[in-house]
């Protein structure tokens, strides 16, 4: 596998991740190529893939959200909050935003005065009554507030301590490049094993601020080379990490961004590079995937797909076919109609799976 050299510690998981090479999508500009890239449609109103998983496999965890995003980088990525939407599935599937430092999520302390006792009985109490209403009127957003309250209390606990990193080793550390109250992808990388370990079924990770077209703070030369640098060794570190721990044969880890860039230089104040939707890199790692394996190939220029296209509906067939999940059966009727991820696309890629 060919690397560049801003990304040196993927060296280290070069026979560990798959690579695809020939990854193609519809759409060319960011926010609706990301809400692409996540649910499978570029608009509004779809259920992003974390809403699907969540609901299709349910979560493993009693007392934190089964469907959990954090971000990183100068600011939140284009698209905004519709990226982990539940869409038209219940809200309780949708995507919960934890906060890198200080509280994971705002408001989650109880207010001065109130004990956890009295925290209780107003929950409890709380429920009980929403039970009574889901009984007279069967909205399923009942049910999701409920949950929510449940939620809610039981992760005044496990909340902070999840993302306590201090409690992690020197050399755990050192291998992500993390620092405890330091806001990072380093960070986030770090929290997201420590989420897979605690039963959170879905993390999806954020990190903003690879527009590089050219100009003041966009240009190839040092732009490129410092994101880079803040991605590089912590997404190796997770790969690693999980391995070690027996932990990535059963999680899936997907890199890649919502589009490709081209391979010409696009010139404006300095050289950079434009939107690009027919080729691009991504790699998967774990969960049934096919290790050390280079799927696709471009043409000399790197700019058209020549062998193994893999559109983004082919990804989503096979991430959920990953995970147990029929991208044909995982249905969900809304206004008349049987919904899916892939739409009324999508084909496994098979090559790609061990």
């Amino acid at each position: 596998m060919d690397l560049s050299e801003v990304l040196p510690h993927h060296r280290r998981i070069v026979d560990d991740v798959c690579w695809v090479r020939s990854v193609a999508t519809n759409v060319f500009n960011h926010g609706p190529a990301k809400m692409f890239m996540n649910s499978g449609f570029q608009a509004p109103g779809r259920p992003s893939l974390g809403s699907w998983v969540a609901w299709g496999l349910g979560s493993e965890s009693d007392s934190l959200p089964g469907f959990v995003v954090l971000q990183s980088g100068p600011r939140g990525p284009r698209g905004g909050n519709v990226l982990w939407s539940s869409g038209f599935l219940p809200t309780t599937y949708q995507g919960v935003p934890f906060r890198s430092r200080g509280n994971p999520i705002l408001n989650l302390a109880s207010p001065p005065g109130i004990s956890r006792e009295a925290q209780q009985d107003f929950t409890s109490t709380v429920g009980q009554l929403n039970s009574l209403r889901m009984q007279d009127v069967r909205d399923p957003e009942i049910r999701t507030r409920i949950e929510a309250y449940e939620t809610a209390f039981s992760m005044q606990t496990a909340a902070p301590e999840l993302t306590d990193l201090s409690t992690e080793s020197k050399s755990t550390l050192e291998l992500y490049g993390a620092v405890p109250g330091q806001a990072s992808f380093a960070a986030n990388c770090l929290l997201a094993r420590r989420m897979v370990e605690r039963g959170v079924r879905f993390v999806q990770l954020y990190h903003t601020d690879w527009d590089h077209h050219g100009g003041k703070g966009a240009d190839l030369d040092s732009a490129l080379d410092s994101v880079c640098r803040e991605v590089d060794q912590p997404a190796a570190a997770l790969v690693l990490d999980l391995k070690a721990r027996g932990l990535l044969e059963d999680t899936l880890v997907i890199w890649g961004g919502e589009f490709g860039r081209t391979p010409m230089g696009e010139p404006r104040e300095t050289t950079g590079r434009d939107h690009h939707i027919d080729a691009f890199t991504m790699w998967l790692a774990g969960g049934g995937i096919k290790a050390g394996h280079i799927h696709g190939a471009t043409d000399d220029m790197g700019f058209g797909t020549i062998e193994g296209k893999v559109h983004v509906h082919d990804l989503h067939a096979t991430i959920l076919q990953l995970l147990g999940l029929d991208h044909l059966q995982l249905t969900f009727r809304f206004q008349g109609r049987d919904y899916r991820l892939t739409d009324v696309h999508g084909s496994i890629v098979s090559e790609i799976l061990a």
